[in-house]
């Protein structure tokens, strides 16, 4: 983007000073985050805000098991910030370079039984309106701003802190094991009842499954050794599969039989350990994602079809296909709202073609109803996304009430929402 300017506030004041100077020029703002997302959620041409400045926690309040924090920070430093208070949260993503704010707008998520989504355990907002007013959201104050803004796009108003429900750290178990492709789905209602989080992985071009199961754990704490975490994490996961998918690239033909030795690379470990060394790994082989949120009890015949369209078609997928599941909740505009839920995530290698896998994978998820990542690749539009989720009339009719000039605005929105 090529923005008329940017800025990086550091207080909630000046943030909303920005706002006002846009709206006195007549040019739009966006917030952005890390950077992580693939879309053009927080593109401008107008003033764009970055959020480098705008960090830190800023209050904890272990009676109420709450934590605010300005919007600004990355998850990273809050998850160690949380442990060094003995503190987490409940449930992440898999990835914390994501800023809170960025996270929390497009629906960030990890896999649970009982909780997934980051944008759930939020338990109060600070917003910068369009008008340069600050206000202050929670279940029982603006309490129609509230449901709506903890995932709100950057379309309601810009976040200048959030309020996360904390919990006492605990230890979690991780077991992580290859499964074949038959058995995982048609185990996939037991592994998700009987595990506080599942998810898995299957590796296109073969019948082969890396399962992860995590429980909470009574201790003692046994984490990774250094060096067998270095050897899976990032030899394997990171050097040897760089490695892999950059000769994919250059050799096509390759990937199938290339595939297969991926499948059985990473064998079958346990270990217990904090909540985000846990849930959260490094990820540094660059790829584009599309993923999308299905009816959890469509989602084994959608991967299924799936796997029937790589075998039948001349893809060649180097990126294994991961499969996370949330459980119902309220927020109108969460991939989860209102439904039991299990999202399915392709992926291709950085500077691969990946527009014709993912068209056809698109095809398959929407036949199922799919709702697609907010801030990852899909082609859906305001009239498709109006019609899978229920409350998208009750979100826009908010977007129009606290932003009718469209001062939060761009293309990506203008898509998404409508004008």
């Amino acid at each position: 983007v090529r923005p008329v300017r940017t800025s990086a506030p550091s207080t909630t004041a000046a943030l909303a000073e920005v706002v006002r100077r846009a709206a006195e020029d007549g040019l739009t703002v966006k917030a952005a985050g890390s950077g992580h997302s693939f879309t053009g959620v927080a593109a401008t041409d107008g003033v764009l805000i970055r959020p480098d400045r705008l960090t830190g926690i800023r209050s904890v309040d272990r009676a109420a098991g709450t934590v605010t924090v300005a919007a600004g920070t990355p998850l990273k430093r809050l998850n160690e910030a949380l442990a060094a208070q003995g503190l987490s949260l409940t449930n992440m993503g898999d990835i914390m370079e994501q800023t809170v704010s960025g996270a929390v707008s497009t629906g960030t998520h990890g896999t649970g039984r009982e909780s997934a989504s980051l944008a759930a355990q939020i338990t109060g907002l600070e917003l910068v309106l369009a008008d340069g007013s600050v206000t202050r959201c929670s279940a029982d104050e603006n309490p129609d701003v509230f449901a709506a803004a903890r995932l709100g796009l950057g379309a309601l108003g810009v976040i200048s802190e959030v309020t996360f429900a904390v919990e006492p750290a605990f230890l979690l178990h991780a077991r992580e094991e290859p499964m074949p492709f038959a058995q995982v789905v048609s185990e996939f209602d037991q592994l998700v009842a009987e595990n506080e989080h599942f998810e898995f992985y299957w590796f296109p071009h073969t019948d082969g499954c890396n399962t992860k199961r995590n429980n909470r754990s009574a201790g003692p704490a046994r984490p990774l050794p250094r060096v067998r975490g270095w050897v899976d994490d990032e030899l394997l996961s990171n050097g040897v599969f760089q490695a892999a998918c950059s000769l994919g690239k250059r050799a096509p033909a390759t990937v199938p039989s290339v595939a297969r030795i991926s499948s059985r690379a990473l064998s079958a470990r346990t270990y217990t350990d904090i909540p985000y060394r846990v849930f959260t790994s490094p990820r540094r082989v660059r790829f584009v994602e599309m993923e999308y949120a299905l009816p959890r009890e469509a989602a084994m015949d959608a991967l299924r079809e799936l796997k029937t369209l790589v075998a039948r078609s001349g893809f060649r997928v180097s990126f294994p296909v991961e499969i996370r599941t949330a459980p119902a909740d309220d927020i109108p505009l969460s991939t989860a709202s209102g439904r039991e839920t299990a999202y399915i995530a392709v992926h291709m290698y950085r500077g691969t073609p990946h527009e014709a896998y993912f068209t056809a994978a698109e095809r398959i998820m929407t036949a199922h109803g799919g709702r697609p990542h907010w801030g990852k690749l899909h082609s859906r539009d305001a009239e498709y996304l109006a019609d899978v989720y229920p409350r998208f009339a009750e979100f826009t009719a908010l977007r129009d009430r606290l932003d009718p000039d469209r001062l939060f605005g761009n293309d990506y929105l203008r898509r998404v929402l409508g004008a």
